[in-house]
């Protein structure tokens, strides 16, 4: 008995560390400094992590199935673009595109987002038809995709200018909030990356869609078997993250009120170790939505609290890698003792 009741507290250990270092981490900066716990402290770390979320729910998709894909932050900067290129205002002096009229705000997000969707369809082909494996395929999109949107970014008369003057009714998604009254408000892009994970959570736990996804993370071979068509859910789940990449970086242009070709560099790889920082297994077929918005939390706090505390930024680094290979490490062990 006794046990028994020791391997089921550290059966519960272990699916909670994740959420124990995200306290502990709060705790630590918050003795160091009481002011941290200011809500409007705690509304600024989550307004910047809201896109890193969405980006990071993306790429947990792929990686349950076993995959990778490194277009992420690539496709974060062609929506970026494509969407704020045709959301200026009428009077900016370097407009985009001089001659556009003035679209309903839900057009360019529509294209930003179809942008998206159509370049993790093509990753989805490449790999589901062509048995291309993810990682190439992937890292041959992110060096395309890089190309396509400098080419798009530097046309006449924009000439690889960063893109300004956003409408409002646009940036209001990034920096706009509700205003609750008391000096406390909340962004709308926290709303909608709270309701992004909602609708991600019912996909994974909910639909055919997730239960094929984790099987075939788990075993591709035995998906096959037991009649899950494999490369059109493979398709379906590339097409889903590239749509929740293309959303994140409208949602970064109307953020940060502007755009260039070189917005999400980077970002796949900060949304991986979120995911494997968050219980995402590298071997495919483990991964939970709560799971990955504790591990973006958690380089949230890292990034915005520790700059707040005065920490160097290269012992931010150092920090940062210590949590992804411990994290990592933690995981081998796991699959290897399953194994």
């Amino acid at each position: 008995m006794n046990l028994q009741s020791n391997f089921k507290v550290r059966e519960y250990m272990a699916q909670r560390a994740i959420f124990m270092v995200l306290i502990a981490l709060v705790v630590g900066i918050a003795i160091a400094d009481p002011n941290f716990l200011a809500f409007s402290t705690l509304r600024d770390i989550l307004q910047q992590s809201s896109t890193r979320l969405i980006i990071a729910l993306g790429a947990a998709f792929i990686l349950i199935t076993g995959g990778v894909d490194l277009s992420a932050g690539r496709v974060v900067g062609l929506t970026a673009v494509i969407s704020a290129s045709m959301l200026q205002i009428d009077t900016y002096a370097n407009r985009f595109f001089p001659d556009l009229p003035q679209l309903w705000v839900g057009i360019p997000i529509v294209i930003g987002i179809v942008a998206g969707l159509l370049v993790g369809l093509i990753n989805g082909i490449i790999i589901a038809k062509l048995h291309v494996p993810p990682f190439i395929a992937t890292l041959g999109t992110m060096v395309g995709i890089y190309g396509v949107n400098s080419i798009y970014f530097d046309m006449e008369p924009n000439q690889s200018q960063p893109i300004g003057g956003l409408r409002k009714d646009f940036t209001q998604f990034g920096s706009g909030y509700i205003d609750l009254g008391g000096g406390y408000s909340i962004p709308y892009i926290v709303l909608i990356a709270i309701a992004v994970a909602l609708i991600c959570w019912v996909i994974f736990n909910k639909t055919r869609l997730g239960k094929n996804m984790y099987a075939i993370g788990g075993n591709v071979q035995a998906a096959h078997v037991s009649g899950i068509n494999v490369a059109r859910n493979l398709i379906m789940i590339y097409a889903i993250s590239g749509a929740l990449y293309g959303l994140a970086g409208v949602l970064e242009a109307a953020r940060t009120g502007g755009a260039t070709n070189n917005y999400g560099n980077m970002y796949e790889l900060d949304a991986i170790a979120a995911c494997v920082v968050g219980g995402v297994s590298t071997a495919g077929g483990i991964g939970t939505v709560p799971g990955v918005m504790a591990g973006v939390l958690i380089f949230g706090v890292i990034n915005y609290g520790l700059t707040f505390i005065g920490v160097s930024p290269y012992w931010q680094l150092i920090i940062k890698g210590l949590i992804i290979v411990s994290a990592v490490a933690f995981d081998i062990r796991k699959y290897m003792a399953k194994k």
